[in-house]
């Protein structure tokens, strides 16, 4: 009988020392799945400074409009400005400008020989608006626009208008963007010797922009 009963309580024992293994977790068991970190939306936000270069065409009107031919040539420049990014991801924000150009048309067989209008340089100061779609934001701008002129015979001035385009900046990295644009500017008429002249450019050019 004595032995039964240590048989039995050994048994026992036994299979409560094997549930109670069976609970202990599998040294062997594969380890948990890293936690995922979700890099944070790209920032358009702050002051940026930058450079363009492009290329400048456009039309001459009114009547000594037709003594030139269309101007054209290249541009190169600078630009300044700031974003404000909103949390529905609009973006808003001002920009101004300065670029040096070479466009200028010379006299047509109705002109007179040897006589050309020529653009010196143009400036803008223009609101800008986008949608940011993380690193990539489309926008529209519109805003006031200006350009040096120099016409043969009827000396220099400097033109006054508007400015409507628009674009679409990338972030390469956390602080530098690139960005393409086309600009239309209508520098209105200007009274000369000879007659008015109208003068609209088109501008389309590169950039890249270091953000602050």
């Amino acid at each position: 009988m004595k032995m039964i009963l240590s048989a039995t309580v050994a048994a026992f024992a036994l299979s409560i020392g094997a549930a109670s293994a069976a609970d202990l977790p599998n040294r062997r068991s594969a380890p948990p799945a890293p936690i995922k970190t979700v890099a944070p939306a790209y920032k358009w936000s702050g002051a940026y400074v930058g450079v363009n270069a492009g290329y400048t065409t456009g039309n001459f009107s009114k009547a000594r409009g037709s003594e030139f031919k269309d101007p054209t040539g290249a541009s190169v420049g600078g630009q300044i400005g700031y974003n404000q990014q909103y949390s529905n991801n609009v973006v808003v924000g001002v920009e101004g400008d300065v670029n040096w150009t070479d466009a200028k048309g010379k006299a047509t067989s109705t002109g007179t020989a040897g006589t050309k209008a020529e653009i010196g340089y143009t400036t803008t100061a223009r609101v800008r608006a986008g949608y940011a779609f993380d690193r990539v934001m489309p926008y529209v701008t519109a805003g006031y626009a200006g350009a040096q002129q120099k016409v043969t015979n009827s000396g220099s001035s400097f033109r006054n208008g508007y400015a409507l385009g628009g674009g679409v900046e990338a972030g390469l990295t956390n602080n530098v963007t690139a960005k393409v644009e086309a600009l239309y500017m209508d520098l209105g008429e200007k009274n000369t010797a000879s007659g008015k002249l109208g003068t609209d450019l088109m501008v389309v050019r590169g950039g890249l922009n270091y953000k602050f």
